[in-house]
Parts: structure tokens; C-alpha cells; sequence
């Protein structure tokens, strides 16, 4: 049920909106400001654009066959502290993408979508802790 949920969501947020991208971003950083230094060099947004993709696949995967979002988790969690990105900031990311998400789909986003992304963004939070 959770799966198809959090597909449900995705799938509102695709078909209305090409690229969530850059509203994801203009979010974190309104959120936490001094990350948007470590974006200097993404002067074409591509980096930005890989890394929601990657989010979006742990997300999948945590909402279903969980095999390897975990793993992939970790190893970025690593990945990110060693540029300065604090693990708390990383977790972050998830519950900025969810609320992002969750305005573009607007009032099609669903009570149970909502409880579906709540928990999911628990179990990454006990994978980032």
C-alpha cells in the first residue's frame, strides 16, 4: 500500500510539473542557506538535478523492495560529511522534497499519501541516525 503511494505522489508531481527541481532547491536553501554555498560550482543545475534523482530512487526503494537505498544512504551520508554537510541537513533533504512535492500536487495530495511519506521519512531518518 505504501508503494503505491508514494507512486501515486511521484506520478501528481510529474504531471504537473516538468522539472521540481529547482522548487525543491529554492525550499532547501530558504531552509538552510549556508548549504547553497556548496552549490557554487552547479552553475547549470545538473547537480542538483542528479541528486534529486537519487533521492527519488532511495525513496522508491524505501517505499518498496529496500535494496540498496540504505547502502545508498549510507555511502552519501559519508559522501556529503566529508564536504561539510552535516547528517542532519542530509535527512533533511527527504522531508524538503516530500513538502515540495506536496505543494505541487496540491490538494490532490491525499491524507494518505501524506501518512505514507511521514513514514517513510521516519525509516530514513533512523537510516541517517
Amino acid at each position: 500500500m505504501k508503494t503505491a503511494l508514494i507512486t501515486e505522489s511521484l506520478d501528481l508531481v510529474a504531471g504537473r510539473c516538468d522539472d521540481p527541481t529547482p522548487l525543491v532547491y529554492a525550499r532547501l536553501f530558504a531552509e538552510n542557506p549556508e548549504m547553497e554555498a556548496l552549490f557554487i560550482r552547479d552553475t547549470d543545475g545538473s547537480v542538483r538535478g542528479q541528486m534529486l534523482y537519487q533521492v527519488i530512487e532511495a525513496v522508491l526503494d524505501f517505499a518498496g523492495p529496500r535494496a540498496f537505498g540504505a547502502n545508498l544512504m549510507r555511502a552519501e551520508i559519508v559522501n556529503h560529511e566529508n564536504i561539510g554537510v552535516p547528517r542532519e541537513v542530509f535527512a533533511t533533504f527527504f522531508g524538503v522534497t516530500m513538502q515540495t512535492f506536496r505543494e505541487i500536487a496540491g490538494p490532490d495530495w491525499t491524507p494518505a499519501m501524506d501518512g505514507a511519506w511521514r513514514e517513510l521519512l521516519d525509516d530514513l531518518a533512523a537510516t541517517v541516525a
